[in-house]
């Protein structure tokens, strides 16, 4: 499916949020579990990938405060996913002061994650990877990178909603992903380039790209 496609069936998926949420702040039940269904595994992968092991815990956290406040959303499907976004990063920043350390940006599960599709020549250095090399060279990025890159690629945050959760300057995150996704299309080419067993074959023919994964 082409880039056209993909952004269509992103709209329509956060269409689909949107008409959940409000049910959902109508008090039907059954509505706020397909709002749950929708954002979980995108919000699980980006907390895992900041505090690593405990991750469900803080998603879950996070998901007490969303129910709790529900009824003070304003807003669209997308912007569902920013608000939801930026409470599960508070929470996981509460948990990190807890920890009295810094970040790591861990393996996120992506099998479980549905992304959008690319908005960008450099989101598709990201096609060519096969997910376990996606993990390792995401995990390679700085912080700001990374978490950037998480946002709007695995949350499928737009540039300003992810600027949001992070409290910066679009032009700022812009640049972030930019950067992340140009570094790790450097260095899937040396990988390419340098691997004399095959490994360009896989990546162009392997099954389970990082777009792939569900």
């Amino acid at each position: 499916m082409g880039q056209g496609g993909e952004r269509r069936s992103t709209q329509a998926r956060d269409a689909e949020l949107g008409a959940a949420v409000a049910r959902a702040q109508d008090g039907d039940e059954a509505a706020f579990a397909v709002v749950y269904r929708i954002v979980q595994p995108g919000l699980l992968g980006y907390v895992r990938g900041l505090v690593d092991q405990d991750a469900e815990d803080v998603a879950s956290e996070a998901w007490l405060e969303i129910a709790r406040d529900l009824g003070r959303f304003k807003g669209d499907g997308a912007g569902f996913r920013g608000w939801s976004a930026t409470i599960a990063r508070h929470r996981a920043l509460d948990q990190l002061r807890r920890r009295r350390s810094r970040p790591v940006i861990a393996p996120v599960d992506l099998h479980l994650v549905e992304l959008p599709g690319p908005d960008s020549a450099h989101d598709q250095a990201l096609e060519a990877l096969s997910t376990e090399r996606a993990l390792e060279l995401v995990r390679s990025l700085p912080r700001d990178q990374a978490e950037a890159v998480l946002l709007r690629v695995v949350v499928g945050l737009s540039g300003p909603a992810a600027a949001r959760v992070l409290g910066k300057r679009p032009g700022a995150v812009r640049t972030a992903a930019h950067r992340g996704l140009k570094r790790l299309g450097r260095q899937l080419g040396a990988s390419d380039a340098s691997d004399a067993s095959g490994a360009s074959d896989v990546t162009r023919n392997g099954a389970h790209t990082l777009r792939q994964s569900k």
